[in-house]
């Protein structure tokens, strides 16, 4: 079995080399020793904790981790990836075919790849083969003119691979797309804070694009279609979203299925709102046309994507659960914990923070619970800090405790899947940065992964009152989740050196 802890007391170090990951695991690591659990019942043993250095105190934990029978198991994909649509807009999408991006990605399978985010409302599809010959768009012509033959002639050369398509991308090449990526992304920002987005359009080489990076990575690919498009009626227009799927089913693409990206914004981004049955209607619709493709036939589908709960998004919920409830194969949502515009380090380590994510999952499983008991909960899209993130704070070792507690949290309390937003952009909330080299968090996952198997394990910690403030227990700062070891994957990928 293993052990997870979470203990803000020791700040990590914010160096996102491996090595210092290995302090942050060390807790847990020491706790598998020191509690060397037997295949019994349960296992109770006293632990001594030391208290900060120059303190002769220590507190005592009991723990007691039930091993004989698992209180739930989550999906063999529980940590799942996902890549904003603004990769179309920034260029890193033309990127994909990175061999150091794929060997990251390929780490963390297997897992879901969901393409979506705040833009997913605002993509159109083009099944245009040559993007050599569109002009405006995104592929070549983001790229000064003397590179375009250059990115043209290596399609070329992927295409006649065979099997996976992976890239060598120059240096030179790349430093160019830094600087276009960090233009684009503060015109990126001004559009979320204005809450006003221009289209983005997605042609069908970047879809190939799109895919072999998920194929390639071991990544199951779902995609989360514009529903913004609208008739007079209000009902969904679906021709966009029928063009992509008759081209994807031509090329044999095995993806699952999303409409929209938090709709309960959609009077605020697009002037029109739509409730929670018209969307069960849409979904519904969307039912209606993947059934006689044949590859879709039997295709997953997932929704509906919903924000925060608070009321009205709860009522939106509920309109959508009593229409289409039976539709989806998972009710989603997302969660966002800090606003990434006053984030301060101290922030990662409050338990009043940390525990705003278990009232979120109660009143999400009431209202599924209500209509379809049983039904898989998945929240996707999962982030500490909004706004892109914060600097030598979202991207340090500080926000793992964030992340850490959260796939704890969210396993014990009955979640099938979490899928962090986002693998890869620009910006300071992701698992791999702009040069290609992976974050604290990405370090954190990939540990997850290797050790924490899908079968949870009950966990009862006590703790003697401290001196001399009786009556205050560890029990708020300690967090200790219990998995069975990971029998799968056991071998790690290597990393290769950067292109």
């Amino acid at each position: 079995m293993r052990v997870l802890c979470v203990f803000p007391a020791a700040m990590p170090s914010s160096n996102s080399r491996p090595p210092a990951c290995l302090a942050l695991v060390a807790l847990f690591l020491v706790l598998l020793l020191r509690l060397s659990l037997s295949s019994q019942a349960g296992d109770r043993r006293p632990l001594p904790v030391d208290r900060a250095p120059g303190l002769k105190e220590k507190t005592l934990i009991l723990l007691d981790v039930s091993t004989k029978n698992p209180v739930r198991t989550v999906n063999e994909n529980f940590l799942s990836l996902q890549l904003d649509p603004s990769i179309i807009h920034d260029g890193w999408l033309d990127f994909l075919s990175s061999k150091r991006l794929v060997t990251l990605a390929r780490g963390l399978s297997p897992a879901f790849l969901r393409f979506g985010g705040k833009r997913t409302d605002f993509l159109q599809f083009q099944n245009l083969r040559n993007p050599a010959k569109s002009r405006g768009g995104p592929g070549p012509d983001y790229y000064l003119k003397n590179y375009e033959d250059d990115i043209v002639r290596s399609d070329v050369a992927l295409d006649k691979q065979k099997g996976c398509k992976i890239a060598q991308h120059p240096d030179v090449m790349l430093e160019l797309q830094r600087e276009k990526a960090a233009q684009m992304y503060l015109v990126l920002l001004k559009e979320q804070f204005s809450n006003t987005y221009s289209n983005l359009i997605l042609t069908a080489r970047s879809l190939d694009k799109l895919y072999n990076f998920a194929d390639c990575s071991g990544l199951h690919l779902i995609f989360a279609l514009n529903a913004l498009r609208r008739n007079p009626n209000n009902s969904w227009n679906s021709s966009s979203a029928l063009s992509l799927l008759k081209y994807s089913a031509s090329k044999k693409y095995n993806i699952s299925w999303e409409l929209g990206n938090e709709p309960n914004n959609y009077r605020t981004m697009h002037g029109r709102a739509v409730n929670g049955s018209q969307l069960g209607k849409d979904y519904i619709q969307l039912k209606s046309l993947l059934q006689p493709i044949r590859i879709y036939s039997r295709a997953s589908l997932y929704g509906p994507n919903i924000g925060r709960p608070r009321k009205n998004v709860i009522a939106l919920l509920d309109g959508f659960m009593k229409v289409a409830g039976s539709t989806v194969d998972a009710v989603t949502w997302q969660h966002c914990y800090i606003d990434g515009r006053v984030v301060k380090v101290m922030d990662f380590l409050k338990t009043r923070l940390l525990d705003t994510l278990s009232d979120q999952i109660r009143k999400i499983q009431k209202v599924v619970n209500a209509y379809t008991p049983g039904k898989k909960i998945w929240l996707e899209g999962v982030v500490t800090t909004s706004a892109g993130g914060t600097n030598n704070l979202s991207d340090s070792y500080a926000a793992g405790f964030l992340w850490l507690n959260t796939l704890g949290m969210l396993a014990n309390q009955g979640i099938d899947v979490v899928i962090r937003h986002s693998f890869f952009d620009y910006g300071y909330n992701h698992l791999v940065d702009q040069n290609f080299n992976p974050l604290p968090d990405y370090w954190l996952s990939l540990l997850y992964k290797r050790l924490i198997g899908p079968k949870v394990l009950a966990v009862h910690v006590a703790g003697l009152q401290r001196k001399p403030r009786p009556g205050r227990v560890i029990r708020d700062k300690l967090r200790i989740y219990a998995h069975c070891t990971n029998h799968h994957n056991r071998k790690l990928s290597p990393i290769p050196d950067r292109e």
